[in-house]
């Protein structure tokens, strides 16, 4: 606790950009092929997801700080989103890692509960949703391992190495996750937040490989390397759980660690190139299309 009051007092001006960063306007028109998959980062760990016709939302943040203290928590890197929520279409799946306030948003959820057919969470989640006036048939609450099949998809809820809560009294009264999604013929994995473990290697034995890994990239430190990866573990991650392409997630948003805003990045494209891993980097908004020869990669960060 010492050295961090040292670092929040010293600061570091290289934990914000400069300007705001560059975001595109989502186009939602549905894609003329219903067997394709296409995913679009919002920015932060928020993913939109259409998947054989299905449309999936993964922790949702569209709020323009990652705290309920505004203050403490920060703000977004840029207050544009690329698409307000009210915008959304209806959306078949909202899939949750964990109740964090930078996972899981109050007035997000209140925006999209109505449009929302159903809310796959892990357990103990559901209460927060529940409290928010989700009708409690649209929720399904889950524990490590646990399967749904829906419409020709089929969702496994998997571990995570991290923690839960909202406030003083209620750390770890809920679970946390990461997320495999499994179609016809693509299958995602969706880390969560999480520190780097065996249960990666896990994973990718029982349901890899995967056309596409969104994982973890952002807001660690060597304090609190159990529950957040370094870049370099993130591109191991994605090794072990036999990922083919793998996109960042969880930085370029909101500055909640110390090191500089591009560091995630910029240290995760290193081990890539070493490890020879398939990394793309779009920007906020820019859709990749799974099938794809062309791999949306560009520095638009520098």
């Amino acid at each position: 606790m010492f050295t961090i009051l040292r670092d929040l007092i010293i600061g570091n001006p290289k934990r914000k950009p400069d300007n705001p960063v560059p975001v595109k306007a989502i186009d939602i028109t549905p894609m003329q092929d219903a067997m394709q998959t296409k995913v679009i980062w919002l920015g932060h760990s928020s993913v939109w997801m259409e998947m054989e016709g299905k449309r999936l939302l993964f922790d949702p943040t569209f709020a323009n700080s990652p705290s309920p203290i505004p203050l403490i928590g920060g703000k977004r890197f840029n207050p544009v989103l690329p698409i307000e929520p009210e915008k959304l279409p209806p959306i078949d799946i909202v899939v949750l890692s964990h109740d964090h306030y930078d996972h899981l948003d109050y007035k997000s959820i209140l925006q999209i509960k109505d449009k929302t057919h159903l809310f796959c969470v892990p357990s103990g989640v559901g209460k927060h949703l529940r409290r928010w006036g989700v009708i409690p048939e649209r929720i399904k609450e889950f524990v490590w391992w646990n399967e749904l099949s829906i419409a020709g998809l089929t969702l496994a809820c998997t571990p995570a190495q991290h923690f839960s809560g909202r406030n003083l009294f209620d750390r770890n009264t809920t679970l946390w996750s990461s997320w495999v999604i499994s179609g016809q013929e693509k299958k995602i994995f969706f880390s969560g937040d999480g520190g780097y473990g065996s249960h990666f290697k896990q994973i990718g034995r029982k349901y890899g490989p995967f056309d596409l890994t969104l994982m973890e990239c952002g807001q660690y430190d060597k304090r609190w390397s159990s529950i957040h990866m370094m870049p370099e573990e993130t591109i191991q991650a994605h090794i072990d759980v036999q990922g083919i392409r793998l996109l960042p997630l969880h930085w370029a948003a909101f500055s909640l660690a110390f090191h500089d805003w591009t560091d995630p990045i910029e240290r995760a494209l290193k081990a890539a190139n070493e490890k020879e891993v398939n990394i793309i980097t779009p920007q906020i908004g820019e859709p990749v299309i799974l099938g794809d020869t062309e791999n949306p990669i560009n520095t638009w960060w520098r």
